[in-house]
């Protein structure tokens, strides 16, 4: 996951776009939501060292909750005076189920609300419950395996996403995503 992101970063970083327009912020889950760093321009970003549990609680809808009071707070939308900011794109990564269904459930309704440029949901490894994350997007992404290699090729998909997003800045529409790599199988 370190890498991924490590790798993530860095990648945004050479495109001349991005370094204009993203901002990235991290959300973890598990027992609790906790935010690891609010929404930040991309040059400033700093990745802490993410460390995840073996096993355990999966918060989804705690982490969702936190999202939507920090984009209600941080994103900046159009008025007749002002322009605003760019439609987020929102990647969610988990490797189990929502404990917290009805948090969950209440939270993607939410998420839908507020006006994604696009949702990706990364459902990783086997325990990753598929049907259950498909209310929060219609994109779902599944890696059978949780190996660096893995988590490596999904963050360079987000970044090309990311990527995409920033010069295709202002659309109305969902933000096309690229093609994943092999590694990335993509849930329809």
């Amino acid at each position: 996951m370190n890498v991924g992101l490590q790798a993530l970063v860095s990648a945004l970083r050479q495109d001349p776009y991005a370094l204009e327009s993203v901002h990235i912020s991290i959300i973890t889950f598990d027992l609790e939501a906790k935010e690891l760093f609010p929404l930040t321009p991309l040059d400033e970003v700093q990745i802490p060292e993410i460390s995840v549990p073996k096993s355990g609680a999966t918060f989804l809808g705690s982490a969702l909750e936190l999202l939507v009071a920090r984009v209600d707070k941080d994103v900046q939308r159009s008025t007749p005076d002002q322009k605003g900011d760019w439609r987020p794109i929102l990647f969610v990564m988990t490797d189990g189920t929502p404990n917290d269904t009805q948090a969950y459930h209440e939270m993607t309704v939410e998420v839908k609300k507020r006006g994604f440029g696009n949702v990706v949901v990364c459902a990783a490894g086997p325990k990753a419950k598929i049907d259950v994350l498909k209310e929060l997007a219609d994109n779902i992404v599944h890696l059978e395996t949780t190996d660096s290699a893995s988590f490596t090729s999904f963050f360079k998909w987000v970044s090309a996403s990311v990527s995409i997003g920033s010069s295709s800045a202002g659309v109305i529409e969902p933000t096309v995503l690229p093609p994943p790599p092999p590694e990335v199988q993509v849930v329809l």
